[in-house]
């Protein structure tokens, strides 16, 4: 019951999350209207994801270090776990987009070097389906994991900087908190940071499981 604590604390805080989403009160600004909603489902996803492929790069280190191929599999189950939430991340961004800037893609910087940074982590995987041998295939994964986190911070948080963005926070823009973000919605906001990072975990918990699972029936 006690290691599973995560799991209760993400389905509560995601319920929370989704009703306050949903039904909450949030203020009332030109241009984002009630779309100003998704802040609780789009940013959250992506602190989610840098927090989980992080820790596939930790795996990966751990696995450099120590050449046990149980790092291997935890570094590939949350860099995927990590993909996954950045395409949500993509999906929820656009969807703002179309209500707020009138396109579902407008190559915004910010959009662009996201989509830049999920097709690095997309190459990752089709590089590790492309090696038969385990120990080939989770000693060049783990390098290349380390680049693609590498590349990930200045794609996200520099390039969309060093031009105009439409993004709160990029291009001279002022980000969300000094003047959107109020008291009842940094009441949401922060749970659903910890409720979208803990369901992430989850998922990669469940996958590990699944996996391990599956090489034990291949070894048998």
């Amino acid at each position: 019951m006690m290691k599973n604590w995560y799991k209760w604390v993400a389905g509560i805080l995601l319920l929370y999350t989704v009703w306050f989403g949903l039904m909450g009160e949030v203020p009332r600004k030109v241009v984002l209207n009630e779309s100003i909603r998704n802040l609780y489902f789009h940013v959250p996803m992506w602190f989610g994801m840098i927090i989980i492929l992080a820790a596939s790069v930790w795996n990966s280190v751990k696995y450099l270090q120590t050449s046990q191929l149980k790092y291997d599999l935890r570094a590939e189950s949350t860099a995927k776990v990590g993909i996954l939430y950045g395409v949500l991340g993509l999906i929820t961004g656009m969807l703002w987009a179309q209500y707020t800037w009138g396109e579902w893609w407008s190559s915004d910087p910010k959009q662009n070097t996201s989509a830049i940074a999920l097709l690095i982590y997309l190459a990752y995987l089709v590089l590790r389906g492309s090696f038969n041998e385990s120990a080939q295939r989770a000693r060049i994964g783990a390098v290349y994991n380390i680049f693609a986190f590498a590349a990930l911070i200045p794609l996200l948080f520099i390039l969309p900087r060093l031009t105009d963005s439409l993004h709160p926070g990029n291009g001279g823009n002022p980000g969300f908190g000094a003047y959107d973000l109020d008291g009842r919605m940094r009441a949401v906001f922060y749970p659903a940071v910890l409720g979208w990072t803990f369901l992430g975990f989850w998922l990669v918990n469940l996958r590990n499981r699944i996996q391990t699972l599956r090489m034990k029936n291949e070894e048998a």
